[in-house]
């Protein structure tokens, strides 16, 4: 529960994006209270040539880049989200260097009843936790 998709405008090391996922879900588990344990990252690059800022290719020497974030509807507060989206800014730059300022982090707040993991949604989840 949550799922988080990386999307970087530049090939980077696999020790990058193995960094990139353990930090991301450090910060989901400190920052938004979530297990660490289903958490789900994707890193994804896609070529620096399809990745273009008011119509024009990318400088070189930044990473463009775009993240979603998938949480459960109501489970955090706007302050977490925004630490979220300052703290994901952050790991981004000290891991990938420079980002263009049209680097997005979006945090999209799914109903319960709209998915889940492991067979069950997380509205099934909350209740299975309050006994009903």
């Amino acid at each position: 529960m949550p799922f988080i998709r990386i999307t970087l405008g530049k090939a980077v090391r696999p020790s990058q994006q193995q960094s990139l996922a353990r930090r991301a879900t450090d910060l989901i588990a400190a920052i938004l209270h979530k297990r660490a344990e289903v958490t789900a990252v994707q890193v994804v690059m896609a070529g620096a040539d399809a990745w273009c800022i008011a119509g024009d290719v990318v400088p070189a020497v930044q990473t463009p880049s775009h993240v979603q974030l998938f949480i459960t509807e109501g489970t955090n507060t706007p302050a977490e989200k925004a630490e979220m989206i300052v703290a994901l800014h952050r790991v981004l730059e000290e891991t990938c260097g420079p980002l263009p300022e049209a680097s997005y982090i979006v945090i999209h707040e799914v109903p319960a009843g709209n998915w889940g993991y492991g067979g069950l949604t997380q509205a099934a989840r909350q209740q299975v936790r309050q006994g009903l």
